[in-house]
């Protein structure tokens, strides 16, 4: 005979596991949610509790109960960069003892995708979105300040007051690359950038003010929109020694392309460093084992996950960060290839 479940025996509540526990709903509600006044032995029993039950919380049920989910959203530009894979495992790392549930926005760096996320994701009522970098449409900032949620800012810095970010500053980074290479006696530099996003522009510009201090004229720029790869790196490095053949050192924008370029030269016999130095940026996996070793800018994008969320965390809890503007700094990590 075919077993139907009667309504007496069907999905386990709140109040169920609140009964078994010995503890109010509100209590229960507490603990499975991990909020840290919650008495540890009271938070144990709940647990024991509905694990006994097999319960598992109604998100639905909550978003009503409280007009607000406990839902936190994230975007990011890329998920097939591992930048920026490191920053959401750190962020869920964060979030999710604490109870929270982490929505994943991908938006192809295009800002009318972030803005069509925005808005769809805002139905859901986040209690708080962790956003990538400042540049965003108008329409897409109105609707987060309409939305009035708490917003944390990754990978660059603003000193504004009410915005509350975590990263480092894109455009020293890029000084400091040009400082090295400078150091190393170049003197006919390249900045190589694709996808051509704020930070991109932002390393950019760093590397030139860096180069005009010490006098000199401005590196030669070979940009494109294009998604990078390492297969574009060895494309752009190619067509910039068919232009400029006397470059002895390139600044690109991301590790990916810097790969791209150094595959390229071992086999046309390109010497690097002793013809052209080459410098990426993050300091990628593989960095430290390539032939040569490449010299990169590291980048603390796991611990930029990790402060954003304490940041927002924070923020939840109706306090203000002790530093709204939180500087983690980079390193160059000066390797073989420059």
């Amino acid at each position: 005979m075919k077993h139907t479940p009667s309504r007496a025996t069907g999905r386990p509540t709140l109040a169920q596991v609140a009964a078994r526990a010995g503890v109010s709903q509100i209590t229960a509600s507490r603990a499975l949610r991990s909020i840290a006044t919650v008495d540890p032995q009271l938070a144990i029993r709940v647990h024991d509790a509905a694990k006994a039950l097999a319960y598992v919380p109604n998100p639905a049920a909550r978003t009503l109960a409280s007009a607000r989910s406990h839902s936190i959203l994230v975007l990011v530009p890329a998920l097939s960069n591992h930048l920026f894979i490191e920053t959401l495992e750190a962020v869920q790392d964060v979030l999710r003892p604490r109870g929270f549930e982490v929505l994943i926005g991908n938006y192809h760096y295009r800002q009318d995708e972030e803005e069509e996320l925005i808005r769809n994701y805002l139905s859901f009522q986040p209690c708080g979105i962790l956003l990538t970098g400042f540049n965003r449409s108008e329409t897409a900032a109105q609707l987060l300040t309409n939305a009035g949620v708490p917003c944390v800012y990754m990978m660059e810095l603003r000193q504004e007051e009410g915005i509350v970010c975590v990263g480092f500053s894109q455009e020293a980074a890029g000084a400091k690359v040009a400082d090295h290479l400078l150091s190393r006696g170049r003197r006919k530099l390249v900045f190589v950038g694709a996808q051509l996003d704020a930070r991109v522009l932002q390393r950019r510009d760093g590397y030139q003010q860096a180069i005009a201090r010490a006098g000199l004229s401005p590196a030669i720029e070979i940009m494109t929109p294009e998604p990078s790869s390492v297969e574009l790196g060895g494309d752009l490095f190619n067509q910039l020694l068919a232009a400029h053949p006397d470059t002895d050192g390139i600044f690109f924008c991301n590790d990916d392309l810097a790969f791209g370029a150094s595959f390229e030269a071992l086999r046309k016999g390109v010497a690097i460093p002793e013809r052209i130095s080459v410098v990426g940026f993050n300091d990628l996996p593989g960095a430290g084992q390539m032939v040569p070793r490449l010299t990169s800018v590291r980048t603390p994008r796991a611990t930029i996950g990790q402060q954003a969320a304490a940041s927002l965390l924070k923020l939840l809890d109706g306090e203000t960060p002790e530093i709204p503007a939180l500087d983690l700094g980079f390193e160059l990590m000066i390797r073989e290839s420059s």
